[in-house]
């Protein structure tokens, strides 16, 4: 595996993340901080929202050339818990059609998933000609969590592990176009992260006690990432690194490379002109007194 292409997480030392603030002590005791220098690659909120509003704009010609020569897509988005990649899934899929690109987060297997053949569930969720599916989480759960919570034995982690690269050959003969990324997140950035979702009531749900627990065993996390690169890093699908401590350049830097994987050309519909309204002139509105309305509290 070349090393070009992987980035491998931040664990030595628990750096000291930029984001905590520096002070220096004057003659007198005071504290003050240090004046701020100017950064030309600096991304301010305004550069963050124009380019976004572009790359959002070259995602829909996208999905209109892949609904228009009936390709299939599948982007895989795995990574450290709180590493940002619910918030790239959501600013990729929230300016497309639902139809055509769906995200599939799958919840934990049933007792009759569990019989079946692993990939079995998630063969079921890949795309048909015209779509764009992303797996929020997916097959690779069993080289993550599973290998390291223990939800799998080693005979199992060692099958997927002999299985899953031809499986994704498969997928790639196939026609489907198949990108994998991993959302790498620093060990004091995590921490901030969460730590915010503690505090704050309506982000809470994100943290499960499963999260929590990989706070516990993020070296075996570590060692469980680096041989899953090792094993399924293939010239069909390889693995493409996003160093996510900024979750803004995470972002942007992560859309923009999935547009440059799949060659398109504009295909956005023309603009169109309103017909007018019709007029209703045998129409009567029933009365508001029958009709029952949502009460007006703002």
């Amino acid at each position: 595996m070349s090393s070009k292409n992987c980035v491998p997480d931040t664990f030595d030392g628990m750096a000291t993340t930029a984001k905590k603030k520096r002070e220096k002590t004057n003659s007198a005791g005071d504290t003050r901080h240090p004046e701020k220098k100017f950064d030309p690659n600096r991304l301010t909120k305004k550069k963050y929202e124009a380019e976004l509003e572009r790359l959002e704009k070259e995602l829909v010609k996208l999905q209109e050339w892949v609904r228009e020569k009936d390709l299939r897509v599948v982007v895989i988005f795995e990574g450290r818990d709180a590493a940002g990649k619910g918030g790239v899934i959501k600013r990729i899929s929230g300016c497309l059609n639902p139809r055509f690109c769906r995200v599939a987060a799958l919840a934990t297997p049933s007792d009759r998933e569990k019989s079946q053949w692993y990939f079995q569930r998630y063969v079921a969720h890949l795309p048909s000609a015209g779509e764009i599916v992303i797996f929020d989480r997916s097959w690779y759960n069993r080289a993550g969590v599973e290998r390291v919570m223990g939800f799998c034995s080693k005979e199992e982690l060692e099958e997927f592990f002999r299985e899953v690269p031809e499986f994704e050959r498969m997928l790639v003969r196939s026609g489907i176009i198949l990108i994998k990324y991993w959302f790498s997140v620093s060990d004091d950035v995590q921490e901030e992260r969460f730590q915010a979702r503690i505090e704050n009531p309506v982000k809470r749900w994100k943290l499960s006690p499963m999260d929590l627990e990989s706070r516990a065993r993020w070296v075996d996390y570590s060692k469980a990432k680096d041989e899953m690169f090792e094993k399924t890093d293939t010239g069909e699908s390889r693995w493409w690194v996003v160093p996510a401590d900024n979750k803004k350049k995470a972002r942007l830097n992560c859309i923009s490379h999935l547009l440059s994987c799949i060659h398109y050309k504009d295909l956005t519909p023309k603009r169109i002109k309103l017909p007018p309204r019709q007029k209703g002139k045998h129409y009567k509105r029933p009365a508001e007194s029958e009709q029952h309305f949502v009460p007006e509290k703002y």
